[in-house]
């Protein structure tokens, strides 16, 4: 009966537990700034043939067995002065080749600006990358359950985070 009894107590032993709970909300607005990367490429010359004679002429003087090319003692905009080339048949009446490649440079430009987080005026260079950046107009407003929500104008480049967690945990 005494083993009985002991099991008994064990048995109608009151429970205890933790009990936690927590709510936690957050909410984050995010705007990309507004950016601009160029890169110049610049200007190459190059000419080659077969049964040709090439001559340039610079001021009226004209060179034979000469090429012409890029004048760096003539330079606008950061960009060098071309100098054609002109070309001759050597053998007349035999086949002949002649080739000429120009790659213009790019002009230096002015800087680009950011006004009102937006890039106004674009560069146009050999390789540019370029991005906009986010528009102002999101607001976060806080629901009296403690909530919070992401509400507004967003553009391109702008974000509206919320998050809420609600968390009960018993041990």
């Amino acid at each position: 009966m005494k083993k009985f009894l002991f099991l008994i107590f064990l048995i109608a032993a009151p429970v205890q537990a933790d009990v936690r709970h927590s709510i936690k909300s957050s909410a984050t607005i995010t705007l990309d700034p507004a950016y601009s990367s160029a890169t110049r490429i610049g200007s190459t010359y190059s000419v080659s043939g077969s049964n040709v004679t090439p001559s340039k002429t610079i001021s009226g003087t004209t060179t034979s067995g000469a090429i012409g090319g890029l004048n760096i003692g003539s330079v606008t905009a950061g960009v060098p002065a071309f100098i054609d080339t002109d070309f001759t048949v050597t053998t007349a009446g035999s086949a002949f080749s002649a080739v000429e490649s120009l790659t213009q440079g790019d002009a230096v430009q002015s800087a680009t600006t950011v006004s009102s987080g937006v890039v106004g005026s674009l560069p146009s260079l050999g390789s540019t990358v370029t991005g906009s950046g986010g528009v102002t107009g999101g607001t976060i407003t806080s629901l009296t359950s403690g909530v919070h929500t992401c509400a507004g104008t967003m553009g391109a480049g702008s974000s509206c985070t919320a998050t809420s967690i609600i968390e009960t945990l018993v041990d």
